[in-house]
């Protein structure tokens, strides 16, 4: 008996220390999405491929990857109950956050868009609390809105480095459309998630969506010679921003425990910026990393802070 004892901690050691690295490996993936989504669309004095033609075309790659993997486990169709959960989270994760990205990505460069998409932790947290009717406490709020105003700060600024003027640019507007879009369709993911499990919920998703996807890349099949690393950039947000990743994500919160896992995402912001360097030649920025390390900072904060308060008498 003491030797099976003594044997159970060192089990449950390695399956912590492998959630964190699948963790790890997950939130390396969905940092790489900022540059490759950008290298994928192009920007706007030298176009690739279609924003449109990107949404479409990367849920289309997840979609065929997904059907294959839900017939090779026989996965049970959705209820009807769960097809409204799934739907939202097709709306917001497979079509509103990448089409939202792809044309703000023309505009600014993917270390930009790390500063902004930083908030993402904080607004899921926040449509948690909407959607599914959780309270959370004042300070939560507080973090979310200094979050908030740092965001709206640095975009005021970078506008009016470029000469842009005083006030929030577009392609800020969009990122922030975006990470509204992603909140809400995670956090609609995740009512169904217990249900069906977090791997078939994204496999689900991009199934309903082959209907769209489809037809819609098609549609939109580029028309112009396209270089080959805006055609490799698409394949990654296909097979593993859209796909792969979230395999590895859900795995490593499963594994390593969803409290220590999930802080592995205050990172993805600075991985984000640091492979725009090599990617994309994107210098480092001195007021970049340093707004991301205050909007770092108010995210963990609200993290902290995200559980509901205490009932009284209790």
């Amino acid at each position: 008996m003491s030797r099976v004892a003594a044997a159970l901690p060192a089990h449950g050691s390695r399956d912590e220390t492998l959630g964190l690295w699948l963790g790890f490996v997950g939130v390396v993936v969905f940092a790489l999405t900022l540059p490759m989504t950008r290298l994928a669309t192009g920007t706007a004095d030298a176009p690739q491929l279609s924003p449109w033609f990107v949404t479409w075309g990367r849920a289309a790659l997840a979609g065929g990857l997904s059907l294959v993997y839900l017939l090779a486990t026989r996965s049970r169709w959705p209820t009807r109950a769960q097809r409204k959960p799934l739907a939202m989270s097709l709306l917001g994760n497979a079509i509103g956050y990448p089409l939202l990205l792809g044309w703000a990505l023309r505009h600014v460069t993917a270390s930009h868009a790390a500063v902004i998409t930083a908030l993402l932790p904080l607004a899921t947290a926040a449509a948690a609390a909407w959607v599914l009717h959780q309270r959370a406490r004042l300070g939560f709020w507080l973090c979310a809105g200094l979050g908030s105003a740092l965001v709206a700060a640095y975009s005021v600024l970078r506008a009016t480095q470029l000469g842009g003027g005083f006030g929030l640019a577009w392609a800020d507007l969009l990122l922030l459309g975006a990470v509204l879009a992603a909140a809400i369709g995670y956090v609609y993911g995740a009512q169904v998630t217990p249900e069906l499990g977090a791997e078939r919920v994204i496999c689900w998703v991009c199934v309903m969506a082959l209907p769209l996807t489809v037809p819609g890349a098609l549609l939109t099949w580029p028309d112009q010679a396209i270089a080959t690393p805006s055609w490799w950039a698409l394949l990654y947000v296909g097979v593993f921003s859209m796909w792969a990743g979230f395999f590895a994500w859900f795995r490593g919160l499963a594994l390593g425990g969803a409290l220590r896992v999930s802080q592995m995402q205050l990172l993805q912001p600075f991985i984000s910026i640091l492979a725009a360097v090599p990617l994309l030649g994107e210098p480092l920025d001195v007021m970049t990393i340093g707004f991301a390390l205050a909007v770092v900072f108010t995210v963990f904060m609200g993290r902290k802070l995200a559980a509901p308060p205490p009932r009284s008498g209790t």
